[in-house]
Protein backbone atom coordinates (compact mmCIF):
# COMPACT_ATOMS: atom_id res chain seq x y z
CA UNK A 1 0.00 0.00 0.00
CA UNK A 2 1.57 3.19 -1.37
CA UNK A 3 1.33 6.02 0.52
CA UNK A 4 1.21 9.39 -0.46
CA UNK A 5 4.29 10.62 1.18
CA UNK A 6 6.00 8.27 -0.85
CA UNK A 7 4.57 9.62 -4.14
CA UNK A 8 5.15 12.80 -6.02
CA UNK A 9 2.68 14.15 -7.99
CA UNK A 10 4.02 16.41 -10.23
CA UNK A 11 2.37 17.47 -13.49
CA UNK A 12 -0.73 15.22 -12.31
CA UNK A 13 -4.97 16.64 -12.28
CA UNK A 14 -5.83 14.73 -8.72
CA UNK A 15 -8.96 14.30 -7.68
CA UNK A 16 -9.63 14.33 -3.89
CA UNK A 17 -12.63 13.20 -2.04
CA UNK A 18 -13.01 15.11 0.79
CA UNK A 19 -15.45 15.82 3.56
CA UNK A 20 -16.38 19.37 3.75
CA UNK A 21 -19.83 18.62 5.09
CA UNK A 22 -19.67 21.18 7.60
CA UNK A 23 -22.00 23.00 9.63
CA UNK A 24 -23.54 26.55 8.52
CA UNK A 25 -25.67 28.43 10.49
CA UNK A 26 -28.90 30.41 8.99
CA UNK A 27 -26.99 32.83 7.31
CA UNK A 28 -25.34 29.87 5.62
CA UNK A 29 -21.66 30.67 7.87
CA UNK A 30 -19.30 27.98 8.33
CA UNK A 31 -19.55 27.51 12.32
CA UNK A 32 -16.73 24.65 12.87
CA UNK A 33 -14.29 24.17 9.81
CA UNK A 34 -12.65 21.67 11.66
CA UNK A 35 -13.17 18.82 8.57
CA UNK A 36 -11.91 21.26 6.19
CA UNK A 37 -8.58 22.32 8.34
CA UNK A 38 -8.06 18.81 8.95
CA UNK A 39 -7.85 18.24 4.72
CA UNK A 40 -5.27 20.96 4.19
CA UNK A 41 -2.02 18.99 4.73
CA UNK A 42 -3.14 16.73 2.10
CA UNK A 43 -4.34 19.05 -0.27
CA UNK A 44 -0.96 20.94 0.41
CA UNK A 45 1.22 17.80 0.20
CA UNK A 46 -0.40 17.36 -3.59
CA UNK A 47 0.19 21.40 -4.79
CA UNK A 48 3.71 21.11 -2.82
CA UNK A 49 4.71 18.46 -5.61
CA UNK A 50 3.43 20.67 -8.55
CA UNK A 51 0.55 19.02 -9.03
CA UNK A 52 -3.26 20.07 -9.66
CA UNK A 53 -6.28 19.72 -7.53
CA UNK A 54 -9.65 18.79 -7.95
CA UNK A 55 -11.92 18.56 -4.87
CA UNK A 56 -14.87 16.66 -4.50
CA UNK A 57 -17.31 16.34 -1.49
CA UNK A 58 -21.22 16.48 -0.06
CA UNK A 59 -22.92 18.77 2.20
CA UNK A 60 -25.98 17.53 4.53
CA UNK A 61 -28.66 15.40 2.66
CA UNK A 62 -29.92 17.32 -0.04
CA UNK A 63 -33.59 15.55 -1.56
CA UNK A 64 -32.02 15.12 -5.09
CA UNK A 65 -31.18 17.75 -7.48
CA UNK A 66 -30.08 21.63 -6.34
CA UNK A 67 -31.07 23.18 -3.18
CA UNK A 68 -29.42 26.36 -2.62
CA UNK A 69 -29.05 25.03 1.47
CA UNK A 70 -26.87 22.47 0.58
CA UNK A 71 -24.57 24.15 -2.49
CA UNK A 72 -20.58 24.36 -1.25
CA UNK A 73 -20.79 27.91 -2.31
CA UNK A 74 -19.79 29.21 1.54
CA UNK A 75 -16.86 26.93 1.78
CA UNK A 76 -14.86 28.72 -1.86
CA UNK A 77 -14.05 32.08 0.09
CA UNK A 78 -13.20 30.05 3.36
CA UNK A 79 -11.02 27.56 1.75
CA UNK A 80 -9.55 30.43 -0.71
CA UNK A 81 -8.19 31.88 2.78
CA UNK A 82 -7.18 28.82 4.75
CA UNK A 83 -4.85 27.93 1.02
CA UNK A 84 -4.20 31.73 0.43
CA UNK A 85 -5.18 30.52 -3.49
CA UNK A 86 -7.98 31.44 -5.57
CA UNK A 87 -10.61 28.50 -5.72
CA UNK A 88 -12.14 27.71 -9.15
CA UNK A 89 -16.29 27.05 -8.06
CA UNK A 90 -17.83 24.55 -10.95
CA UNK A 91 -21.78 24.81 -10.37
CA UNK A 92 -22.67 21.85 -13.02
CA UNK A 93 -20.37 18.70 -12.30
CA UNK A 94 -20.47 17.40 -15.86
CA UNK A 95 -21.13 20.54 -17.94
CA UNK A 96 -18.82 21.70 -20.58
CA UNK A 97 -17.05 24.47 -18.48
CA UNK A 98 -16.45 21.48 -15.81
CA UNK A 99 -14.58 19.56 -18.15
CA UNK A 100 -12.82 22.77 -19.95
CA UNK A 101 -11.63 24.14 -16.77
CA UNK A 102 -10.22 20.29 -15.98
CA UNK A 103 -8.41 19.98 -19.37
CA UNK A 104 -6.70 23.36 -18.41
CA UNK A 105 -6.15 23.12 -15.41
CA UNK A 106 -2.13 24.27 -14.77
CA UNK A 107 -0.21 23.50 -11.65
CA UNK A 108 -0.86 24.70 -8.21
CA UNK A 109 -4.76 25.25 -9.62
CA UNK A 110 -7.58 24.26 -7.43
CA UNK A 111 -11.34 23.62 -8.87
CA UNK A 112 -14.06 22.97 -6.11
CA UNK A 113 -17.22 20.57 -7.69
CA UNK A 114 -20.34 21.46 -6.51
CA UNK A 115 -22.09 18.87 -4.18
CA UNK A 116 -22.37 15.28 -5.29
CA UNK A 117 -24.95 14.68 -3.77
CA UNK A 118 -27.37 17.00 -5.50
CA UNK A 119 -26.91 13.99 -8.23
CA UNK A 120 -28.73 10.51 -6.95
CA UNK A 121 -26.07 8.55 -8.98
CA UNK A 122 -23.61 9.60 -6.22
CA UNK A 123 -25.44 7.87 -3.46
CA UNK A 124 -26.34 4.59 -5.68
CA UNK A 125 -22.81 4.19 -6.46
CA UNK A 126 -23.04 4.60 -10.45
CA UNK A 127 -20.62 3.37 -12.53
CA UNK A 128 -20.95 5.59 -15.07
CA UNK A 129 -21.32 8.41 -13.14
CA UNK A 130 -17.51 7.43 -11.44
CA UNK A 131 -16.62 7.00 -14.55
CA UNK A 132 -17.22 10.66 -15.63
CA UNK A 133 -16.07 11.76 -12.39
CA UNK A 134 -12.89 9.67 -12.95
CA UNK A 135 -12.16 10.91 -16.50
CA UNK A 136 -11.05 14.32 -14.75
CA UNK A 137 -8.22 13.49 -12.81
CA UNK A 138 -4.57 11.46 -13.61
CA UNK A 139 -5.14 9.75 -9.80
CA UNK A 140 -7.69 9.47 -6.81
CA UNK A 141 -6.94 10.68 -3.29
CA UNK A 142 -9.72 9.24 -0.94
CA UNK A 143 -9.23 11.87 2.41
CA UNK A 144 -13.31 11.76 3.89
CA UNK A 145 -12.83 9.23 6.64
CA UNK A 146 -16.26 10.05 7.87
CA UNK A 147 -18.13 8.87 4.71
CA UNK A 148 -16.25 5.47 3.94
CA UNK A 149 -18.52 3.73 5.27
CA UNK A 150 -20.74 4.20 2.39
CA UNK A 151 -20.38 2.39 -1.04
CA UNK A 152 -20.80 5.72 -3.02
CA UNK A 153 -19.24 6.73 -6.09
CA UNK A 154 -16.87 9.56 -5.29
CA UNK A 155 -15.41 6.54 -2.20
CA UNK A 156 -15.92 3.33 -3.39
CA UNK A 157 -17.04 2.99 -7.12
CA UNK A 158 -14.58 5.29 -8.16
CA UNK A 159 -10.95 4.13 -7.05
CA UNK A 160 -11.32 1.47 -9.71
CA UNK A 161 -10.86 3.30 -12.39
CA UNK A 162 -7.04 4.05 -10.73
CA UNK A 163 -6.01 0.84 -10.47
CA UNK A 164 -2.19 1.67 -9.99
CA UNK A 165 -2.93 5.78 -9.09
CA UNK A 166 -5.24 5.45 -5.96
CA UNK A 167 -4.33 6.39 -2.29
CA UNK A 168 -5.44 6.99 1.36
CA UNK A 169 -5.01 10.68 1.88
CA UNK A 170 -3.31 11.70 5.31
CA UNK A 171 -6.37 12.47 7.27
CA UNK A 172 -7.28 8.56 6.35
CA UNK A 173 -4.11 7.36 6.81
CA UNK A 174 -4.09 8.69 10.18
CA UNK A 175 -7.56 7.84 11.01
CA UNK A 176 -6.89 3.99 9.95
CA UNK A 177 -3.79 4.06 12.18
CA UNK A 178 -4.80 5.12 15.04
CA UNK A 179 -8.02 2.79 14.69
CA UNK A 180 -5.88 -0.30 14.39
CA UNK A 181 -3.71 0.92 17.21
CA UNK A 182 -6.64 1.43 19.36
CA UNK A 183 -8.24 -2.48 18.34
CA UNK A 184 -5.13 -4.26 17.68
CA UNK A 185 -1.59 -2.66 19.61
CA UNK A 186 -3.52 -1.14 22.69
CA UNK A 187 -1.42 -1.15 25.68
CA UNK A 188 -2.94 -2.34 29.24
CA UNK A 189 -5.19 -1.77 30.65
CA UNK A 190 -7.66 -0.84 28.07
CA UNK A 191 -10.81 0.97 28.92
CA UNK A 192 -13.83 1.71 26.83
CA UNK A 193 -16.34 4.39 27.90
CA UNK A 194 -19.71 3.67 25.66
CA UNK A 195 -22.36 6.10 25.83
CA UNK A 196 -25.45 7.25 24.13
CA UNK A 197 -29.50 6.74 24.34
CA UNK A 198 -29.31 3.53 23.12
CA UNK A 199 -27.86 -0.12 23.59
CA UNK A 200 -29.38 -0.57 20.22
CA UNK A 201 -26.87 1.28 18.47
CA UNK A 202 -23.42 0.11 20.43
CA UNK A 203 -24.51 -3.37 20.59
CA UNK A 204 -21.82 -4.58 17.81
CA UNK A 205 -19.18 -2.00 19.00
CA UNK A 206 -19.40 -3.80 22.62
CA UNK A 207 -19.36 -7.30 21.44
CA UNK A 208 -16.59 -6.24 19.16
CA UNK A 209 -14.41 -5.12 22.09
CA UNK A 210 -15.06 -7.43 24.63
CA UNK A 211 -12.24 -9.45 24.07
CA UNK A 212 -9.80 -6.16 23.35
CA UNK A 213 -10.69 -4.41 26.99
CA UNK A 214 -10.25 -4.67 30.61
CA UNK A 215 -12.70 -2.04 31.88
CA UNK A 216 -16.00 -1.45 30.09
CA UNK A 217 -17.62 1.47 31.44
CA UNK A 218 -20.96 2.03 30.46
CA UNK A 219 -22.95 5.34 30.81
CA UNK A 220 -25.87 7.15 28.83
CA UNK A 221 -29.38 6.48 28.45
CA UNK A 222 -28.33 2.59 27.54
CA UNK A 223 -26.79 2.04 30.96
CA UNK A 224 -30.60 1.71 32.02
CA UNK A 225 -31.29 -1.24 30.31
CA UNK A 226 -28.30 -2.66 31.51
CA UNK A 227 -29.04 -1.93 34.97
CA UNK A 228 -32.60 -3.42 34.19
CA UNK A 229 -31.27 -6.48 33.05
CA UNK A 230 -29.64 -6.79 36.31
CA UNK A 231 -32.97 -6.50 38.53
CA UNK A 232 -32.45 -2.85 39.29
CA UNK A 233 -35.64 -0.50 39.46
CA UNK A 234 -35.28 2.61 36.86
CA UNK A 235 -38.63 4.47 37.14
CA UNK A 236 -39.08 5.88 33.64
CA UNK A 237 -35.84 6.08 32.36
CA UNK A 238 -35.02 5.38 28.90
CA UNK A 239 -35.09 1.42 28.50
CA UNK A 240 -35.14 -1.01 25.18
CA UNK A 241 -37.11 -4.01 26.51
CA UNK A 242 -36.61 -6.09 23.41
CA UNK A 243 -32.70 -5.16 24.26
CA UNK A 244 -32.84 -6.26 27.75
CA UNK A 245 -31.95 -9.92 27.12
CA UNK A 246 -28.76 -9.04 24.83
CA UNK A 247 -27.48 -6.88 27.51
CA UNK A 248 -28.01 -9.77 30.33
CA UNK A 249 -25.67 -11.98 27.50
CA UNK A 250 -23.34 -9.26 26.92
CA UNK A 251 -23.14 -9.05 30.89
CA UNK A 252 -22.35 -12.78 30.96
CA UNK A 253 -19.67 -12.45 28.60
CA UNK A 254 -17.82 -9.91 29.82
CA UNK A 255 -17.62 -11.88 33.33
CA UNK A 256 -16.64 -14.79 31.10
CA UNK A 257 -13.94 -12.69 29.58
CA UNK A 258 -12.24 -11.13 32.76
CA UNK A 259 -13.71 -7.80 31.11
CA UNK A 260 -14.53 -5.48 34.55
CA UNK A 261 -17.86 -3.68 33.69
CA UNK A 262 -18.47 -0.35 35.17
CA UNK A 263 -22.01 0.60 35.33
CA UNK A 264 -23.15 4.05 37.03
CA UNK A 265 -24.18 3.53 40.95
CA UNK A 266 -25.69 6.71 41.40
CA UNK A 267 -28.31 8.75 38.94
CA UNK A 268 -29.34 12.47 38.41
CA UNK A 269 -32.86 12.16 38.04
CA UNK A 270 -35.61 14.36 37.74
CA UNK A 271 -39.69 14.27 36.82
CA UNK A 272 -39.88 16.25 33.46
CA UNK A 273 -37.40 16.11 30.62
CA UNK A 274 -35.63 19.24 31.00
CA UNK A 275 -34.16 21.60 33.38
CA UNK A 276 -37.41 22.88 35.22
CA UNK A 277 -38.08 19.52 36.95
CA UNK A 278 -37.54 18.13 40.59
CA UNK A 279 -33.90 17.03 40.60
CA UNK A 280 -32.31 14.40 43.14
CA UNK A 281 -29.57 12.24 43.21
CA UNK A 282 -30.54 8.45 43.87
CA UNK A 283 -29.19 5.07 43.75
CA UNK A 284 -28.75 4.36 39.79
CA UNK A 285 -31.14 0.75 40.59
CA UNK A 286 -33.92 2.15 42.72
CA UNK A 287 -34.93 5.13 40.75
CA UNK A 288 -39.34 5.85 41.49
CA UNK A 289 -41.53 5.08 38.85
CA UNK A 290 -42.48 8.64 38.31
CA UNK A 291 -39.15 9.45 37.87
CA UNK A 292 -36.08 9.51 35.16
CA UNK A 293 -32.41 9.21 34.92
CA UNK A 294 -31.09 11.58 32.94
CA UNK A 295 -27.02 11.75 34.05
CA UNK A 296 -24.67 9.64 36.06
CA UNK A 297 -24.38 11.07 39.65
CA UNK A 298 -21.48 12.41 41.61
CA UNK A 299 -20.31 8.88 42.81
CA UNK A 300 -20.22 7.11 39.36
CA UNK A 301 -18.44 10.36 37.96
CA UNK A 302 -15.83 10.15 40.94
CA UNK A 303 -15.29 6.40 39.91
CA UNK A 304 -15.04 6.32 36.70
CA UNK A 305 -12.75 9.12 36.36
CA UNK A 306 -10.25 6.85 39.04
CA UNK A 307 -10.68 4.04 36.20
CA UNK A 308 -9.82 6.61 33.60
CA UNK A 309 -7.24 7.59 35.42
CA UNK A 310 -5.28 4.58 36.05
CA UNK A 311 -5.90 3.53 32.14
CA UNK A 312 -2.79 3.17 29.27
CA UNK A 313 -5.19 3.15 26.52
CA UNK A 314 -9.24 4.73 26.31
CA UNK A 315 -11.75 4.79 23.84
CA UNK A 316 -14.90 7.21 24.46
CA UNK A 317 -17.76 7.20 22.59
CA UNK A 318 -20.60 8.59 23.80
CA UNK A 319 -22.40 11.02 26.24
CA UNK A 320 -23.09 9.98 29.78
CA UNK A 321 -26.31 11.95 30.42
CA UNK A 322 -28.37 14.49 28.74
CA UNK A 323 -25.21 17.29 28.28
CA UNK A 324 -27.21 19.31 25.98
CA UNK A 325 -29.12 20.16 29.38
CA UNK A 326 -27.53 22.40 31.43
CA UNK A 327 -28.35 20.54 34.68
CA UNK A 328 -27.73 17.42 33.28
CA UNK A 329 -23.99 17.79 31.48
CA UNK A 330 -21.84 17.39 34.62
CA UNK A 331 -20.70 13.60 34.05
CA UNK A 332 -19.85 13.77 30.10
CA UNK A 333 -18.09 17.14 31.35
CA UNK A 334 -16.24 15.12 34.06
CA UNK A 335 -15.44 12.09 31.21
CA UNK A 336 -14.19 14.81 29.07
CA UNK A 337 -11.45 16.02 31.53
CA UNK A 338 -10.57 12.69 33.25
CA UNK A 339 -9.61 11.44 29.50
CA UNK A 340 -7.76 14.41 28.86
CA UNK A 341 -6.08 14.40 32.43
CA UNK A 342 -5.02 10.70 31.80
CA UNK A 343 -3.79 11.87 28.34
CA UNK A 344 -1.26 13.94 29.86
CA UNK A 345 -0.16 11.42 31.94
CA UNK A 346 0.73 9.43 29.49
CA UNK A 347 -2.06 7.78 28.37
CA UNK A 348 -3.13 6.97 24.21
CA UNK A 349 -6.85 8.66 24.29
CA UNK A 350 -9.25 7.93 21.06
CA UNK A 351 -12.85 9.65 21.11
CA UNK A 352 -15.12 9.53 18.77
CA UNK A 353 -19.04 10.22 17.55
CA UNK A 354 -20.70 13.61 17.98
CA UNK A 355 -21.87 14.28 20.92
CA UNK A 356 -18.65 13.23 22.42
CA UNK A 357 -16.40 15.63 20.02
CA UNK A 358 -18.67 18.15 21.10
CA UNK A 359 -18.29 17.74 24.59
CA UNK A 360 -14.80 18.32 23.97
CA UNK A 361 -14.98 21.11 21.97
CA UNK A 362 -17.18 23.13 24.74
CA UNK A 363 -14.79 22.37 27.40
CA UNK A 364 -11.80 23.26 24.78
CA UNK A 365 -10.10 19.52 25.66
CA UNK A 366 -10.27 18.59 21.92
CA UNK A 367 -6.17 19.42 21.52
CA UNK A 368 -5.44 17.67 25.18
CA UNK A 369 -6.84 14.11 23.43
CA UNK A 370 -4.44 11.61 21.37
CA UNK A 371 -6.81 10.60 18.46
CA UNK A 372 -10.22 12.83 17.81
CA UNK A 373 -11.90 11.07 15.02
CA UNK A 374 -13.57 12.98 12.22
CA UNK A 375 -16.19 10.24 11.29
CA UNK A 376 -18.68 8.90 13.83
CA UNK A 377 -20.32 6.66 11.48
CA UNK A 378 -17.03 5.48 9.89
CA UNK A 379 -15.30 4.81 12.87
CA UNK A 380 -18.06 3.15 14.89
CA UNK A 381 -18.39 0.65 11.55
CA UNK A 382 -14.66 -0.08 12.11
CA UNK A 383 -14.36 -0.60 15.35
CA UNK A 384 -17.37 -2.64 15.01
CA UNK A 385 -14.54 -4.73 12.87
CA UNK A 386 -16.84 -4.06 9.56
CA UNK A 387 -14.71 -3.48 6.56
CA UNK A 388 -15.30 0.21 5.18
CA UNK A 389 -16.25 0.08 1.30
CA UNK A 390 -14.51 3.29 0.93
CA UNK A 391 -10.85 1.89 2.23
CA UNK A 392 -11.41 -0.91 0.79
CA UNK A 393 -11.79 0.27 -2.44
CA UNK A 394 -8.39 1.81 -2.19
CA UNK A 395 -6.95 -1.76 -0.90
CA UNK A 396 -8.02 -3.65 -3.29
CA UNK A 397 -5.75 -4.01 -6.07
Amino acid sequence: MTKIKDVNFKGKKVLIRVDFNVPLNHNRQITDDTRIVESLPTIKKVLNDGASVILMSHLGRPKGGFEEDYSLTPIVPHLSKLLNSNIIFTRDLFGPKTFEYAAKLKPGEIILMENLRFYPEEIAGDVEFAKKLASLGDAYINDAFGTSHREHASTATIARFFPKAKYFGLLLENEIENLEKLLNNSKEPFTAIIGGAKVSSKIDIIKNLIPKVDNMIIGGGMAFTFIKALGGKVGESLIEEDKIQVAREMVQEMMLKGVNLYLPTDAIVSDTFSNDGHIHVVPADHIKDNMMGLDIGPKSCKRFAEIINNSQTILWNGPMGVFELDRFKQGTKSMAIAVASATISGAFSAVGGGDSVAALNQYNLGDQISYVSTGGGAMLEYLEGKELPGVKAILDK
